[in-house]
């Protein structure tokens, strides 16, 4: 693997042979699947000649509804096995999937694509037009991988290990009252939020649930974090950045003395008067692209910018 560094961002061009290639297929289980999707996964992978794991759900959606002949020794559970050779996880779904995928990655460094077969996508920027053409640039080893960042979650007297979150760390009203959130930010006082929550996210969530809070879009390749309020009843309450090096602590404060927690997808109930604190993880995922895609060009296509609408 080479490394070529730009700025804030490392751009990696995967070097492995395709012989040795193995591609780690992921996706969550579906009703709305579309079978020629699946055939030209494996279609792809048969010419040229990979290697391949499937998860567990996703087997089940090519055997039973597509006829495609899974060996039981290329089916992992919920954690990806370690890899010998070289890998590439390989998303079908929305950017819930490929979340879901980089958790089941358990740290592993290996390179992820997403196949978009959901809606908007901003991280499975592959159309599933083009699934030939994901595996082909696999093959040729012309897929340009950008290094992102994660946020690193921990609670004040939980028992869990720290979360990690590609996308936000979000904490939320659960019932019908409000809540209160202090937040300091290297030890400082900021301010108290009051009203459904408050999101922390990292640039590559910013065109997520922050966004539709509010909150700014941002370059990947910045590094800041993001802190959006939800619903504020404040109405002073605006989105800030701040350096990506930040600690933020947050004490949250509700009358129903429960409130929910998230890290991407993975969610928890917390007390009241409950403390966690929101850093930058030391980890990082590799979040791979064709040649011919980029944040711009996405946004661009997502957001419907220049088409005239009025």
């Amino acid at each position: 693997m080479k490394t070529l560094c730009f700025t804030h961002v490392k751009i990696l061009i995967f070097l492995s042979s395709k012989d040795q290639m193995t591609i780690i297929l992921f996706s969550r289980k579906r009703n709305n699947v579309c079978c020629n999707d699946i055939e030209s996964i494996f279609n792809a992978i048969k010419k040229y000649g990979f290697n391949y794991v499937i998860n567990q759900e996703f087997a089940e959606v090519a055997i039973k509804k597509v006829g495609i002949e899974v060996d039981a020794k290329n089916i992992y559970s919920t954690v990806v096995p370690q890899m010998k050779d070289g890998a590439v996880m390989v998303c079908y779904g929305g950017d819930g999937t490929i979340l879901e995928g980089v958790h089941s990655l358990a740290g592993k460094h290996v390179p992820l694509v997403g196949i978009n077969s959901g809606h908007l996508g901003f991280l499975s920027t592959a159309p599933r037009e083009k699934i030939s053409h994901v595996f082909e640039d696999i093959a040729q080893s012309c897929l340009r991988i950008q290094q992102r960042s994660l946020l690193e979650l921990s609670i004040a007297g939980g028992n869990e290990e720290p979360f990690r979150a590609l996308n936000e760390v979000s904490v939320q009203r659960l019932g019908a009252s409000l809540i209160e959130i202090e937040a300091r930010i290297n030890g400082e006082l900021v301010t108290n939020y009051w009203g459904d929550g408050l999101i922390v996210a990292t640039p590559t969530g910013s065109t997520a649930y922050s966004l539709s809070a509010g909150g700014p879009i941002v370059d990947p390749s910045c590094n800041v974090i993001i802190i959006t309020p939800l619903a504020p009843h404040n109405l002073s309450s605006r989105p800030i950045v701040v350096p990506f090096n930040s600690r933020i602590e947050l004490v949250i404060k509700t009358r129903s003395n429960r409130a929910l927690v998230s890290a991407d997808t993975h969610t928890i109930e917390i007390e009241n008067n409950t403390k966690i604190a929101i850093c930058r993880s030391n980890d990082t995922i590799l979040l791979a692209q064709s040649q011919d895609d980029s944040f711009y060009a996405t946004l661009k296509q997502k957001m419907k910018w220049g088409i005239e609408i009025r």
